[in-house]
């Protein structure tokens, strides 16, 4: 009888031990069925926050869109970013990312360039939050793509503003 509980006390140890570990971990994101995926956000933009169209540093945040599939090329065209508080930005027009290619989506006005992998929301106001926010990458069927929530404290270790999420 001896023995049995001290087999049962090491497996309820254990048992803890394992919660506590998956407690303390940090969420991580579901794995969806989708060659994009968010690579990382430089979600505070480096300076002091200004939204100013005109001298503003709303193009230094953004995110950064990796298509992931090693065969397909796809179309962003339709596809949706959006916050926790539900700010969104719907690509409005064809991008076609190929295979390993990325595109930073920033804030501001400018000319978007496949060229130079970039698109710009046509917005002077930031959009993630500088303490903690949530990523939606949406389909445009609306199925999720990709899902990320950080927080300044938690993901970013050198307080650069950055986080890499699918490196």
């Amino acid at each position: 009888m001896h023995v049995r509980h001290a087999l049962t006390a090491a497996a309820t140890a254990a048992s803890v031990l394992a919660l506590g570990l998956a407690a303390a971990a940090p969420a991580q994101a579901a794995e969806y069925s989708s060659a994009l995926k968010i690579r990382g956000v430089q979600y505070d933009a480096p300076g002091s926050d200004s939204n100013r169209c005109s001298g503003g540093n709303t193009k230094h945040e953004y995110l950064t869109i990796k298509n992931y599939s090693r065969t397909a090329t796809v179309n962003l065209k339709g596809y949706v970013v959006k916050d926790a508080a539900g700010n969104k930005f719907t690509f409005p027009a064809t991008h076609r990312l190929q295979p390993g290619d990325y595109i930073k989506l920033r804030g501001n006005h400018g000319t978007d360039s496949d060229a130079k992998n970039v698109v710009y929301r046509q917005n002077c106001n930031f959009i993630w939050n500088n303490d903690k926010d949530t990523i939606y990458l949406y389909k445009p069927s609306g199925a999720r793509a990709d899902v990320h929530s950080y927080t300044k404290k938690s993901n970013d270790r050198d307080g650069n503003g950055y986080i890499t999420y699918h490196g």
